[in-house]
């Protein structure tokens, strides 16, 4: 595939954030998108339950509706359906007909992975042996979210696409074990794909808790910053833009099939540098200091020379643009929600 113009693209999971980010992207270049997604996991039925007791909260309710909104606009068909439902799955992707399937599906948080394992392998590996097992066959490239976890804990600075894995965890384990499922897919029915890592992604309309929209939330609402560590730990962090482009080079290029790619900015930066950018918005900041999580792996810096030479991947945002632009997209979102504008959300 050249381009992914007419495509017909399936994402599973899509209605999260780097779904619907890919969803809105593939649209705008013409492709046929459909999404699958039981917004349960980490979107709008879970944050609604009575049983939710979220921080934030009812901002995050505003965000994910906005989410729902672009697609809507966009005129991107979603089917609430859970991907666990095997015959369920199956035969709404017989009505679609993807030529591509993204799967996306997962518990995207490494600490709640660690606290409800059986859940975390019910919407991460169940949802994805569904989705191959249709995909055999039928389907010109399956395209699988990995994560940089599945290195654990870094022995060298910098990491490549052949550093040996070994996950720290419950999360990483479960990625790394669902790339060999993947690859194990083409060697026994010859099903192409793609393998994805990335690495510490940001960006808007986010509701996972990551670090750099804890940071920001927390000195938006005039609290203290927590830092795990000294702040010296380094992360190589990724804007989604960027890397929502270089999935979509993936499909559209013959030499990203049965290959594995990290997706990431390219260079590693200390977790405390996005506190100095955001004093830049933000002057009165004030930092706590606690242990870091024995589970987090220590990590760097991914190499991304494979994804620039082989399919032309490029990413264009350094954490002095990018968490620039998030923080003023927050901002943003906050004056609306003060002037009382109903939607409550800025578009990006």
């Amino acid at each position: 595939m050249d381009s992914v113009k007419n495509v017909r693209v399936a994402l599973i999971g899509g209605a999260g954030f780097i779904g619907h980010h890919l969803a809105l992207a593939l649209v705008e270049r013409g492709a046929d998108v459909y999404i699958i997604d039981s917004l349960q996991v980490n979107n709008v039925l879970s944050f609604s339950s009575a049983e939710t007791k979220s921080v934030n909260q009812e901002f995050y309710l505003r965000i994910l509706n906005r989410r729902l909104d672009l697609l809507r606009k966009a005129s991107v068909p979603l089917y609430v359906q859970d991907a666990r439902d095997y015959h369920l799955l199956s035969r709404r992707l017989r009505e679609i007909e993807p030529e591509v399937i993204v799967h996306l599906a997962a518990v995207a948080h490494a600490g709640k992975s660690n606290k409800d394992p059986f859940s975390t392998f019910d919407h991460s590996l169940r949802t994805l042996e569904n989705a191959l097992d249709y995909a055999r066959g039928k389907v010109k490239r399956f395209v699988y979210f990995s994560s940089s976890m599945v290195y654990g804990s870094f022995q060298t600075n910098m990491v490549t696409e052949e550093t040996p894995c070994k996950p720290l965890g419950i999360y990483g384990a479960l990625k790394f074990s669902g790339e060999k499922i993947v690859e194990a897919y083409n060697q026994v029915f010859s099903l192409p794909y793609t393998i994805i890592r990335p690495s510490a992604l940001y960006g808007e309309r986010c509701v996972s808790r990551r670090v750099g929209q804890i940071f920001i939330e927390n000195a938006m609402a005039g609290k203290d910053i927590v830092m795990q560590g000294d702040g010296t730990e380094s992360l190589d962090f990724t804007y989604v833009s960027d890397l929502v482009a270089g999935t979509i080079r993936t499909i559209e290029s013959k030499k990203a099939e049965n290959e594995i790619f990290n997706m990431t900015y390219g260079e590693s930066r200390q977790v405390k540098e996005l506190v100095d950018i955001l004093k830049k918005y933000i002057p009165r900041i004030d930092v706590k200091y606690e242990s870091r999580d024995a589970l987090m792996p220590v990590r760097g810096t991914l190499s991304i020379d494979k994804a620039r030479e082989m399919i032309g991947y490029a990413p264009l945002h350094p954490i002095e643009k990018g968490y620039a632009e998030y923080i003023k997209w927050y901002q943003n979102v906050f004056s609306e929600i003060k002037r009382g504008e109903l939607a409550g959300v800025a578009g990006s």
